[in-house]
């Protein structure tokens, strides 16, 4: 499983020559100029791939962590009219594929003007528009002992400052979990930005990697490599770094505490 990463760091440090002559994961001679080719190599400066993808995901962290987890405490704390028929609602679609909203929220967002602007990849981020993390809160919520709420509305805590002051600091495995979650599935995209982002100066890093790859010239297959292997350092660095809070988030959810 590991040898394709293996060989794709090797490949980023082998002469241009003999990238697709041996399938060894030991290069004949060390070569870091595929970094700098890669890095430099297009129009923009790989720097701006990674800013932007930086970005994205940093906005789509946010606004998950503050939309989902609000949408979670309501479904599991308040009793509000209908709240069984939109949990049911909100967990029908998870059952929609991707594809299927794709064209309605195209025209959505090119009426808004929207197009060629990270604002379709991460506006939707602040609605609470990811159901598995909102689902995935409301099972860690509902292990949560009630009567800490009952004790904070006894002190006069209304449900903000339940939410804010209880809920939040108990919660801090499974926003973790979403947070890493988040990150990654973002970071990974490639088919959003795709959609969404025409200039060059607004592209991911997904993107930046498809943009080394040209069917009417030459492509430079040592800088893709190579970018590739660095685009993996952020994803690796950021699970490593909350691996712990993402095993007990995943572990806890819908579990007594």
């Amino acid at each position: 499983m590991l040898y394709p990463l293996i060989w794709m760091l090797a490949a980023s440090v082998r002469p241009q020559t003999e990238i697709f002559q041996s399938g060894s994961i030991i290069p004949s001679a060390i070569d870091f100029s595929s970094y700098v080719r890669g890095w430099f190599g297009l129009r923009i400066s790989f720097g701006t791939f990674f800013w932007n993808s930086f970005v994205i995901a940093t906005l789509s962290i946010v606004g998950n962590l503050i939309a989902c987890s609000l949408a979670a405490f309501a479904f599991a704390r308040l009793d509000f009219a209908g709240r069984r028929f939109w949990f049911a609602l909100m967990l029908g679609t998870l059952m929609l594929p991707y594809h299927v909203t794709l064209i309605p929220q195209y025209v959505l967002f090119l009426n808004l003007g929207w197009v060629n602007t990270i604002l379709p990849l991460v506006v939707p981020k602040f609605l609470a528009a990811d159901a598995f993390f909102i689902f995935l809160m409301v099972q860690f919520f509902r292990g949560i002992p009630r009567e800490l709420d009952e004790a904070a509305m006894m002190d006069g805590c209304g449900p903000w400052r339940i939410y804010w002051k209880i809920m939040l600091p108990l919660s801090m495995p499974v926003l973790a979990t979403a947070a890493i979650f988040t990150f990654i599935w973002t970071w990974d995209d490639f088919f959003g930005p795709l959609i969404y982002l025409n200039d060059m100066r607004s592209y991911t890093v997904q993107l930046g990697l498809r943009s080394f790859v040209d069917s009417s010239a030459q492509s430079d297959w040592g800088g893709l490599f190579a970018m590739s292997t660095l685009s993996l350092v952020p994803v690796f660095f950021f699970f490593l770094f909350f691996q712990r809070l993402l095993i007990e988030g995943i572990a806890t959810t819908g579990m007594k505490r």
